[in-house]
This record gives C-alpha cells, structure tokens and sequence, in this order.
C-alpha cells in the first residue's frame, strides 16, 4: 500500500515540477519579446507620429 503511494505521489511531483518549469520559461521568453517589441516602437516613434 505505501509503494502506491509513493509512486503516486512522486508521480505528480515530478509533473508538477515539469509544468512549473515550462510555464516559467514561456513566462521569461513572452517577457523577452514584449520587451524587444516595445524598444522597436520607441526607436521608431518619430516615424510613427508623423
């Protein structure tokens, strides 16, 4: 019975941490990428005001 367990458990830690870490690096990455967009449009805003 606690071999059950133990596999269950240790099972959905280890999901768990695999999910945690991919949403941590789209997180890093969709960051990135807002950040590069945004200094684009700041260094082409006198073309875009005019």
């Amino acid at each position: 019975m606690n071999e059950k367990l133990y596999k269950s458990i240790n099972s959905t830690a280890v999901s768990s941490l695999v999910l945690g870490i991919c949403i941590l690096v789209t997180g890093i990455a969709s960051g990135v990428l807002l950040i590069v967009n945004g200094a684009r449009l700041l260094k082409h805003k006198s073309v875009i005001l005019l």
